[in-house]
């Protein structure tokens, strides 16, 4: 598997392993088939005599109504992946996430880009074919053939012989797909999944480094799963001493995951 190395402004070295094509064709497979799923019970049990019957044979109120029940799947990735931080069903499944390729948590803007270019990566023939009928090639069925197979296998080439596994939305969006299932574990790295509307409570965390982010994170992580509580004090201690926080926690754990949660929102909006 290819690893991606990131140099944080520390000069820390953080390793992530790139997803395969083989994941990301799972993970995609699992996510078409929730969709086919829906659409096909939204089909089988939606009553579309009833809407047409509803507004009056209008058919542009119709069309309206075929719009709506298609949303969801139109929208799929992007709604998951923003609400489920850079994950949708399938990539959850097979423990794939999408981060910005600095390391951070992309933004809502990369999430639109890498969803509003899935029509390069997967749907490139839509735009080759309305070109070829521009043409009055209509009748080439063979070509068509080959522009669908090629529009449909964009993404997949590119995941496949790009550097960092990139289909054409993470290029543009400087994301990556990392697998979380790895020696060096998300959760072992000084990231922490924090939400866009996160406000932070501790401004002087930016006083630590991210040598003291991953300790004080491992020795937490440590100290919660033993219920340590001799350490969590010191290291609790430790970081009011280095930082001249004045905490508003009264907690042990909650102030020490509220630093975590904040060093990362500062280090990420930098």
């Amino acid at each position: 598997m290819k690893r991606l190395q990131i140099k944080t402004a520390q000069n820390v070295n953080i390793n992530f392993t790139l997803a395969n094509v083989g994941q990301r064709l799972l993970a995609f497979g699992v996510d078409n088939i929730l969709k086919f799923t829906y659409l096909y019970f939204a089909i089988s049990f939606l009553d579309f005599k009833l809407f047409e019957a509803a507004v009056g044979g209008d058919s542009w109120s119709v069309r309206a109504i075929d719009v709506m029940i298609f949303l969801p799947v139109t929208f799929y990735s992007l709604y998951t992946e923003l609400l489920l931080g850079g994950q949708t069903i399938g990539k959850k499944l097979l423990q794939l996430k999408v981060i910005n390729i600095e390391g951070f948590k992309p933004s809502t803007t990369d999430f639109v880009i890498r969803w509003f270019l899935r029509v390069v990566d997967f749907n490139l023939f839509m735009l080759l074919f309305v070109y070829v009928s521009s043409l009055g090639l209509d009748n080439e069925i063979g070509l068509l053939w080959i522009l669908f197979l090629f529009g449909k296998m964009i993404g997949f080439f590119m995941i496949l012989f790009t550097k960092d596994n990139q289909r054409f939305g993470d290029f543009i969006a400087n994301t990556v797909v990392i697998y979380l299932k790895d020696d060096v574990k998300f959760s072992e790295t000084i990231l922490e999944d924090i939400s866009n509307k996160y406000v932070p409570t501790y401004p002087n965390v930016i006083k630590l480094s991210d040598n003291d982010a991953r300790i004080i994170k491992n020795t937490f992580q440590t100290a919660q799963k033993y219920n340590d509580y001799k350490t969590l004090i010191k290291l609790r201690s430790k970081i009011l001493e280095v930082t001249q926080i004045k905490s508003v926690h009264k907690s042990d754990k909650e102030f020490i995951d509220a630093v975590l949660k904040d060093y990362n929102f500062y280090t990420q909006s930098m």
